[in-house]
Formats: structure tokens, C-alpha cells, sequence
């Protein structure tokens, strides 16, 4: 089931974070379908998108190109980008208020949302593992990855036997009660100090929790928290429109999980693309440029 252009919903705002091209846990399939079925006025990439952390440069398949392929024709089409820096993409942070066009690196972003403040970052400013011990978070970042190839057997053959899928990640994350506390602590950290600094919403990514709550301080001041989630697990983005916030459920869009992309999943992994990171930010250059002249 193919969808038009003129098929596509409208929305005002559309964040993705957390995609992890360049590994083998990243569902740049399901991302392409379902980047098919919406128009964003303004798209908001809050880190994560390449892993250069775990970056093989003998496995980028083609699907993986042509997520990149697709945000810069968005770029050509009038959509506003923003990429947020993460933590696995840090190496574009020395890249920190470079602009093409409708593209922009930065490593936060203030937005005024019909008239509320709203503040986007990735959030592994949070993150200790991240600041005093990166050897550890990458280890655990190939632990992760392990565990979602794992996964990915397991839900081929749970699914032939009719079972339904399962996040073996999200039950080990569940029953960690040190995890759990994490979660909790990272988001009354981010809710805490954009209430302090005045903002009416506060947007995240990093921990692949899918969540919009408000948040209520000692005070009895609030703030709207909202995470993206993530695509390798949860299949999840935020999108904005009509004044509401609304979580995007990959698993719930049978119009998503209808679009025939037209490359098997074999297709997908024996066409890689022999390419260095710093390659990849090179041909995105390319095509930012060439779509730019062309607009």
C-alpha cells in the first residue's frame, strides 16, 4: 500500500531521536515507512542518529543511506532540521552552529511553541557513566547491541510460532530497580532545571524511554516532560500538532507497517556501503549542497 504526497499528514513538529544508523539493532526500515506517511513543518533529530560509537564501516546498509537520504530531501521540500548532538554522534559536535540552508547542528534548541518555551536536548549531560567512565558506556553500548540482535532471533521465531514480539531489554531494564531509579532520577533532573529556567516543555531522548507526563516540582511549579524513545526497541517519535503533543507508536501504525519499500531484508544487509564516518557527514554535505543549489 503505497502513500502519496498529497496522503501525508501535516505535522508541525516531529522529533526522532536515538535512531542509530550504522548498527545492527537500528529499524531504518520501519523509520523509512513510516518518514513516509508525514510532512513536518520542522524535524528535530535530538541525537543519537549516527552511532559512530559502534560504527563498522563494512555495515551501513542501504536502508540506513537512505533515512539520511530522506531527511535531506525534507530539506529540498521546505522542512526546517535541526540535529542535536547525542552522546554516540559526539564527534559532530565540533560541527556546533554549522548551517546549510534549512539545516542546522546544534547541541540544544530553544523553540517557542505557540507561545510556551520549550527546550530540546538529548540528555547524557545527565548521564555520570557518560561523563567519568565513556569506556564503560561504550561497553555497555556493544552489550546493548548484542542483546538486540539476540532479541531480533527471538521475535523471528516467537512470531512463526504465533507469539507475539518481546523487548527482552525492556524486562531485564524492568526488573533492575537500579535502571528504574535511573529513569526516575534523569527525568525529575531535566523537569527540575527547566522549571527553574522557565520552560514550559522539556524534550529528550538518550534513554529510550518513551514518556510525556508533567512533572511537578517541591514547589508546586510543573513542567511537560517528553522523551522520543527510541528506534531500535520502542519504534517511537513525538509529534506536535494543533496544540498536542502526542507519543508516535510504530507498532500501533498499520498504514506504517503497510508501505512496501521495495528491498528485502537480504537486499538490505548485502548492500553496504563501504564508507568512514567522517564519509558519511561528507556525502550528507554533498547532498545538503546539491539539494540546496536545486531548490
Amino acid at each position: 500500500m503505497k502513500k502519496s504526497i498529497q496522503d501525508k499528514r501535516k505535522v508541525e513538529i516531529l522529533v526522532l531521536s536515538d535512531i542509530h544508523l550504522g548498527t545492527f539493532g537500528s529499524k531504518a526500515k520501519e523509520l523509512l515507512n513510516y518518514l513516509k506517511t508525514v510532512n513536518p513543518e520542522i524535524l528535530v533529530l535530538n541525537g543519537d542518529i549516527i552511532d559512530i560509537w559502534q560504527f563498522n564501516k563494512h555495515y551501513f546498509p542501504k536502508t540506513h543511506m537512505k533515512v539520511i537520504k530522506h531527511f535531506t530531501t525534507l530539506l529540498t521540500n521546505g522542512t526546517k532540521v535541526y540535529y542535536i548532538t547525542g552522546n554516540h554522534d559526539e564527534m559532530l559536535r565540533k560541527f556546533k552552529g554549522f548551517k546549510i540552508g534549512n539545516f542546522e547542528i546544534l547541541n540544544k534548541l530553544i523553540l517557542e511553541i505557540d507561545g510556551k518555551k520549550a527546550w530540546f536536548f538529548h540528555g547524557d549531560v545527565f548521564d555520570i557513566t557518560m561523563k567519568y567512565s565513556k569506556w564503560l558506556a561504550k561497553l555497555g553500548g556493544i552489550g546493548y547491541d548484542l542483546l538486540i540482535i539476540i532479541n531480533t532471533f527471538f521475535n523471528y521465531i516467537s512470531q512463526k510460532l504465533g507469539q507475539g514480539r518481546i523487548s527482552l531489554s525492556k524486562k531485564i531494564k524492568n526488573s533492575v530497580k537500579r535502571a528504574l531509579k535511573f529513569v526516575d532520577n534523569f527525568e525529575e533532573t531535566a523537569a527540575e532545571i527547566a522549571i527553574t529556567n522557565g520552560f514550559e516543555y522539556v524534550i529528550c531522548g538518550h534513554i529510550h524511554q518513551p514518556q510525556m507526563r508533567e512533572i511537578t516540582n517541591k514547589i508546586e511549579n510543573s513542567v511537560m516532560y517528553l522523551n522520543s524513545g527510541d528506534w531500535i526497541e520502542n519504534l517511537t517519535s513525538l509529534e506536535y500538532s494543533d496544540g498536542k503533543w502526542k507519543i508516535y507508536e510504530y507498532f500501533k501504525d498499520q498504514i506504517a507497517q503497510n508501505i512496501d519499500n521495495n528491498e528485502s531484508l537480504k537486499e538490505q544487509h548485502l548492500s553496504n556501503l563501504d564508507l568512514e564516518p567522517n564519509q558519511i557527514f561528507n556525502e550528507l554535505l554533498k547532498e545538503l549542497q546539491f539539494n540546496k543549489q536545486f531548490a
